[in-house]
């Protein structure tokens, strides 16, 4: 398997695939199944979060090292309407959608480091890291 991997965002489907590719990236580098669990609960979050309000965007889901630790990285990028308030949207029971208010701040909680930057009418980016214990 390589060391990233790229899938396209446009519907639930592949959602499941961009999970279905980071666990298996991740058990490739000897991630817990736990943690496995994790990568891939994060990744169908954040995965929700572009088709609902963007409609389709990318993942990338990469291999990182930082000198002994290794991990996985997710880039989830879209050009979709942005988000106006990050510190509203990552408020916990926050919810634009009339959703429970769990996606992005639930993915922060179970990541090892988060971060989001948005533009309204440009698009969103999301990474996340898990480290390998």
């Amino acid at each position: 398997m390589p060391s990233e991997v790229r899938v396209p965002i446009a519907s639930l489907a592949d959602i499941v695939a961009a999970r279905q590719r980071g666990r298996e990236l991740a058990a490739q580098m000897g991630f817990s199944s736990f943690n496995l669990t994790l990568i891939a609960t994060a990744i169908a979050e954040v995965g929700r979060n572009i088709v609902d309000f963007a409609e389709r965007g990318e993942m990338t889901i990469s291999m990182i090292k930082n000198g002994t630790r290794q991990g996985v990285q997710i880039v989830a990028t879209d050009q979709g309407p942005g988000i106006a308030d990050i510190s509203t949207a990552m408020r916990d029971g926050y919810s634009s959608a009339n959703g429970l208010g769990i996606g992005l701040p639930g993915a922060r909680r179970i990541m090892d480091e988060f971060e989001i930057t948005s533009e309204v009418g440009k698009g969103t980016t999301v990474t996340m890291k898990k480290w390998e214990a």
